[in-house]
């Protein structure tokens, strides 16, 4: 079975989630190849890392107005890679953009498009088979799709994306799409970096806080812990709706969703929307004056008690500790 993988960058560097693509990718293809198409000419370095992660053939696409992301040009992109290259399955990244370019290319085909899928199998019948998430994580809905090809993404964390034993074979084809300047009109043209270094998506550890800190200045012992842990501060969206912290801290469904080894969440209730983009953490830890808290119920480790007490009893016990 032919697959083929749209693969997510920044400027030529690979997402994490194009990993858990390629590697549900490489579970459907077999013997029938994995394809994987980059997107404009910042991303040809990319075709070793893919060869490692198994991808057979790896597609580049170059035109003037790929320079960088933008929704239209990328959806047809894929549209025309559809075309030319006609893969039973066409997978991408459950993120914003992955979602994003995949329904622009089913809204081009007029063909389904199923978002953030769990599990993907091709029964004999040929439909798709999956398992996805629906209502914010809070159920998994078992569905078939029906269509000549088969559009799919994959929900986040949902699978650990490593390197593929063997590699795959690794040849490279140019793809030169016939693009309108019309599919140009969204572009992105500049970007301004808020922090350099880890972010929130990558951090091994997240200190998070919610209403319970209290204020914007409640964070600083949040700050000081997480530096001590070498992680960064997050939190609910409460804390973001009060105008406490940024936006970009936010975890949740319609913030940053995570999947630290170790996640301390400080005075956060756990609403459904929150546990969503904090449930794929390895370790959580929760930090509640109120035990039955959904987050306390949900976490692995939970301390009862005031965070403005806990959270610096902690900072000053590993400073103990480090002698420092």
């Amino acid at each position: 079975m032919k697959v083929l993988v749209v693969v997510e960058h920044d400027r030529g560097e690979l997402a994490s989630a194009s990993r858990e693509a390629m590697e549900v990718g490489r579970s459907l293809s077999g013997d029938g190849g994995l394809h994987a198409l980059t997107i404009g000419a910042k991303a040809d370095g990319l075709a070793g890392e893919l060869t490692a992660l198994g991808a057979d053939v790896v597609h580049q696409a170059h035109h003037d107005l790929l320079e960088d992301y933008g929704p239209e040009a990328w959806g047809e992109v894929v549209t025309q890679a559809i075309a030319t290259m006609d893969p039973t399955v066409v997978l991408a990244p459950g993120t914003d953009r992955g979602n994003e370019v995949l329904a622009q290319a089913a809204a081009r085909l007029d063909a389904p498009m199923v978002a953030n899928c769990t599990s993907i199998t091709v029964g004999t019948d040929g439909r798709l088979e999956v398992t996805r998430v629906r209502w914010g994580g809070s159920l998994l809905e078992v569905a078939t799709n029906e269509a000549p090809v088969h559009l799919a993404t994959v929900a986040e964390h949902s699978v650990d994306g490593g390197p593929a034993d063997p590699p795959g074979r690794g040849e490279v084809a140019a793809f030169e799409p016939t693009l309108d300047p019309s599919v140009g009109r969204s572009v992105v043209r500049d970007r301004v970096t808020r922090v350099a270094g880890i972010t929130l998506a990558t951090a091994p550890v997240v200190v998070a806080g919610g209403r319970g800190v209290g204020s914007a200045e409640g964070f600083a012992p949040l700050e000081e812990l997480a530096a001590l842990l070498g992680g960064v501060v997050g939190c609910s969206r409460a804390v973001t709706n009060n105008g406490w912290r940024n936006h970009t801290d936010q975890v949740g469904q319609t913030g940053t969703r995570i999947a630290p080894t170790v996640y301390l969440a400080c005075g956060i209730s756990g609403a459904i929307q929150h546990w969503v983009g904090a449930m794929a953490a390895k370790n959580i830890i929760a930090i509640n004056t109120d035990p039955e808290a959904n987050m306390v119920t949900k976490a692995g480790y939970a301390v009862i008690g005031d965070l403005h007490q806990v959270v610096p009893a902690i900072s000053e016990e590993i400073k103990r500790r480090r002698g420092s």
